[in-house]
């Protein structure tokens, strides 16, 4: 079989920046710039509110070094202990470079400790999309609105297509995770690999895997986003196809409890 025999995907935990999104969309600044931006993103009342939700929700910090929080330690932890009994022992693991995916092993790894021993490899095709100039600004509608050329080109491609400044599109994502398919079939062929990346990512080896369609990966990224350290794992069915296929097992599994 060309696949390999276990494959598991997990989201980074809970990250310093999806906490700034959460207090950024409950501030009432905010909620005064969205509907400032709603009537006319190029008005001067826009333009006035989104340079001050930028000064006050600035990270200052970039995507890449971006730690998770207190909450995603304990989401990771509980994860490692669920990923001890339902997936077996690592060959490999392909772990982002992005500081909040490292972190996010590193955690696992303290409460499975016989993953400890598979081989870890960081690799680049797993990373985090990038955002390019929008970064500068941590909320697109705020880039939109100061650059408001963006929106209309936005409009334009689509979500799909639309390719950020410096950044890259979400096809480009998927093209880039299609080659990390492509080296798991090289070198991981029968092998159980553990994952540990973001969840567009996880999208585009699921989108890859069921040839989806650009509208059925939005789709899936609309109402289906994988959440922090959520599981999806795949197994290689060795008698499916010529050469075996990978099949879902799991999607976006949840094995942290809720607090409160």
């Amino acid at each position: 079989m060309k696949w390999p025999k276990i494959l598991a995907l997990v989201r980074h935990g809970q990250s310093a920046y999806n906490v700034l999104r959460a207090q950024k969309e409950a501030d009432p600044l905010f909620q005064q710039f969205r509907k400032a931006f709603e009537k006319d993103h190029r008005s001067a009342e826009a333009r006035d509110l989104a340079v001050q939700v930028t000064e006050k929700f600035a990270l200052g910090i970039s995507d890449y070094n971006t730690p998770l929080t207190a909450e995603g330690v304990r989401q990771a932890k509980e994860t490692g202990m669920g990923l001890s009994g339902l997936i077996p022992i690592p060959d490999i693991v392909f772990v982002s470079p992005y500081h909040r995916a490292k972190e996010t092993f590193q955690h696992i790894k303290e409460e499975w400790g016989s993953a400890m021993q598979a081989k870890l490899v960081l690799d680049d095709r797993i990373r985090e999309q990038e955002h390019g100039l929008s970064l500068l600004y941590n909320d697109w509608r705020v880039f939109q609105t100061l650059h408001p050329e963006q929106k209309d080109f936005y409009k334009m491609m689509g979500p799909y297509w639309y390719q950020f400044p410096q950044g890259e599109s979400v096809s480009e994502v998927r093209d880039r995770v299609r080659l990390f398919i492509e080296m798991l079939i090289r070198e991981c062929a029968g092998k159980n690999v553990l994952v540990v990346t973001h969840h567009l990512t996880i999208l585009s080896i699921r989108a890859n895997m069921e040839r989806l369609s650009s509208e059925e990966f939005i789709h899936f990224d609309e109402h289906e986003k994988p959440i922090n350290c959520g599981v999806t794992v795949y197994e290689g069915k060795p008698d499916l196809g010529t050469n075996g296929k990978l099949q879902l097992l799991r999607y976006n599994e949840c094995l942290w409890k809720e607090l409160g």
